[in-house]
C-alpha cells in the first residue's frame, strides 16, 4: 500500500521503491482497500529487500516495527525513518481486518502527504 501511496502522491517528485524483508505477495485485501481511494495496485509485486541492498537511497522508510529490527543498513541509504504502523495481516478476526487495512491504508496515506511536502519543502530552499 505505502509503495502504492507514494507512488500516488509523490507522482514526479520521488522515485518510488518498495520491498520487504520477508515478502509475502500481494495482499487482495490491499488492493481492494486501495481501489477504494481510486489507487490501483494490483499490478505491484512483493520484492525482497535483497535486490536493493547496494543500491543508493536518500530515504530508507520502514513501515513496522518488527521490519525497523531486521531491515540491514543500505551503504548508499543518506537517512533511516521509521514509521511505526501496525501490520494489518496481523489481525485475525475477518471482520475487523478490513478496518484495519483502511486504518493503515490512511495512516500512511497522512504520512505520505507530509512526507512528500517536506522533500518539495526542502528542495525549494537548497
Amino acid at each position: 500500500m505505502a509503495e502504492g501511496i507514494m507512488r500516488h502522491v509523490g507522482e514526479d517528485t520521488v522515485e518510488v521503491f518498495s520491498a520487504g524483508t520477508l515478502p509475502m505477495g500481494l495482499h487482495p485485501t490491499a488492493v481492494r482497500v486501495m481501489g477504494e481511494v481510486g489507487i490501483d495496485i494490483s499490478t505491484q509485486q512483493s520484492k525482497s529487500i535483497d535486490r536493493f541492498l547496494d543500491q543508493p537511497f536518500d530515504y530508507v522508510i520502514t513501515l513496522c516495527d518488527e521490519t525497523d529490527e531486521t531491515c540491514p543498513v543500505f551503504a548508499g541509504g543518506r537517512q533511516r525513518l521509521h514509521w511505526s504502523i501496525a501490520d494489518p495481516t496481523a489481525v485475525q478476526r475477518e471482520d475487523e481486518r478490513l478496518n484495519a487495512f483502511r486504518h493503515v491504508r490512511d495512516e500512511v496515506f497522512a504520512r505520505v502527504c507530509s512526507f512528500v511536502a517536506l522533500i518539495i519543502s526542502n528542495r525549494g530552499s537548497a
